[in-house]
């Protein structure tokens, strides 16, 4: 770490303090901290929201974050899948370090678990004296687990702990804590009870039973991934004005059915824009109920996406643009697989109306909320705050570069460093595969290879991978041969 990085972090972190001092010194006293509430929607690409592009439908209360706060047009998923990306979100940690680099199903129930010794943001911001509340789609350790969401920092945890059960929206059971809750009105074939819905419920009630503060209110909602199921208030006011449709044969019946497999849906265009809309919905009662208890002033407020729009349960993603001008989707390494807006709102801290190009990922989070709530963060990490950005005080710091490993489809790589985006497939399966080199600045579509135009910036990136993998005690999370 050179002088002049650890110069200007010190100058950035000063200032910010120096915010917070005046900020929060109310006749001498100092109040509390900030409440923190971070928004994570499911398989949302980057054109699926109105200020970044999207055209068929609209979403004024996501938008209103932005237009209320800041909108970061160069934000990186942690991963393309959904429990590596939360894993980099939890721990500060890219996907060469995060303990969980990879889907790993563990049946009956779960996936494979963080590690006892894992730090989280849950657990540094608990420690400080924050209450702190998970409310949708956990996905880093199966009931009971030591990664189970309230062994991992979280006083509070209601929805779905398993990715394969939330694939479906009328299931038999959630859980509160380590309680199964089970949904009888959804007992065989029977859709009572919605599960974004009740989980929509309880996250509300977190607010209202905390607003004394301070908390951390973590809500990764479980929509729009497939299946493309939403209630039928929300369908019909859309069914026929996105044709023509798509028909999508799913699992109805049989072993899968409300195990994993996606139910039908023969108005797939309709029901997902019912679903985003309801997302768009429950983040606009979230922001209506910071305000009604009077600690609107006071919360952080922050939405973003795992990863980019999936194809999976009759999505179709080409219809929408949902990945705008990227190229790929969900599991690729190009930018329309990891790239994700990343919305942040505090009124009177964040500029209103503010944009940001700052390169910034998941890993970023930790530190950052860390920096807001005067929580010492843990050393090793990844990520950089990038407080400096969101409050335009200070200097801020720069990644040297972003990595990203992702250990399916035959295991794939990328690196971003300045313009710079280097990828290569299949590094598992051909011993032979070449590296793509992309200059983004003026390609953001990664549509021209300048590879072999470059072979200098290919060696250099190509290097930064190499070192920037970790054993995994996991094999799955290892590549059998060097990225290099």
């Amino acid at each position: 770490m050179t002088n002049r990085f650890l110069f200007s972090k010190l100058v950035s972190t000063i200032s910010v303090l120096a915010i917070f001092s005046s900020a929060f010194s109310v006749s001498g006293e100092t109040s509390q901290r900030p409440n923190i509430v971070f928004i994570l929607a499911d398989d949302l690409g980057y054109g699926d929201i109105s200020l970044f592009g999207q055209k068929h439908f609209e979403t004024p209360n996501i938008d209103r974050i932005a237009k209320e706060g800041m909108r970061l047009t160069q934000h990186y998923s942690g991963s393309t899948v959904c429990a590596p990306s939360r894993s980099c979100l939890m721990t500060g940690l890219h996907t060469g370090h995060t303990p969980i680099r990879g889907n790993f199903e563990v049946r009956p129930e779960g996936q494979l678990a963080m590690p006892a010794e894992t730090v989280t943001v849950a657990e540094l911001l608990r420690e400080k004296g924050y209450t702190t509340g998970a409310f949708g789609k956990w996905g880093l350790g199966f009931p009971g687990s030591e990664g189970d969401p309230t062994n991992q920092g979280f006083d509070r945890f209601f929805g779905y702990n398993c990715q394969r059960i939330a694939h479906n929206y009328y299931p038999y059971h959630v859980w509160s804590n380590k309680e199964r809750v089970m949904l009888t009105e959804n007992e065989g074939t029977h859709e009572g009870v919605y599960a974004p819905e009740l989980i929509q419920e309880k996250t509300i009630d977190f607010l209202e039973e905390n607003k004394d503060g301070p908390f951390f209110l973590f809500v990764p909602h479980v929509i729009p991934h497939a299946e493309l199921f939403a209630p039928e208030r929300y369908v019909t006011r859309f069914r026929g004005k996105f044709l023509p449709e798509l028909n999508y044969e799913g699992t109805d019946d049989g072993p899968n059915y409300r195990d994993g497999g996606y139910g039908s849906q023969p108005e797939s265009h309709a029901a997902f824009v019912a679903m985003v809309t309801m997302l768009d919905d429950h983040v606009g009662q979230i922001l209506d109920k910071l305000k009604a208890l009077g600690i609107d002033d006071n919360t952080i407020v922050m939405f973003s996406s795992d990863n980019g729009p999936h194809k999976e349960g009759g999505a179709d993603p080409e219809y929408f643009d949902s990945n705008g001008p990227l190229r790929g989707f969900k599991r690729d390494l190009y930018e329309g697989g990891i790239r994700v807006p990343l919305l942040a709102r505090w009124p009177g801290k964040i500029k209103a109306g503010s944009r940001s190009r700052h390169v910034s990922a998941f890993w970023d989070f930790l530190p950052t909320v860390c920096e807001f709530a005067g929580v010492e963060a843990p050393s090793g990490l990844d990520g950089i705050s990038f407080a400096p950005t969101l409050l335009q005080s200070g200097e801020q710091a720069k990644h040297p570069y972003l990595y990203w490993a992702f250990h399916e489809k035959g295991g794939r790589v990328a690196v971003r460093k300045g313009d710079w985006k280097l990828v290569k497939y299949n590094v598992d399966e051909d011993p032979i595969a070449q590296w793509e080199l992309y200059d983004i600045s003026v390609d953001v579509g990664e549509n021209k290879n300048v590879a072999t135009r470059h072979p200098e910036i290919v060696k250099e990136l190509a290097e930064l991978a190499e070192r920037s993998e970790t054993p995994s005690p996991v094999d799955k999370f290892n590549f059998k041969r060097p990225v290099n």
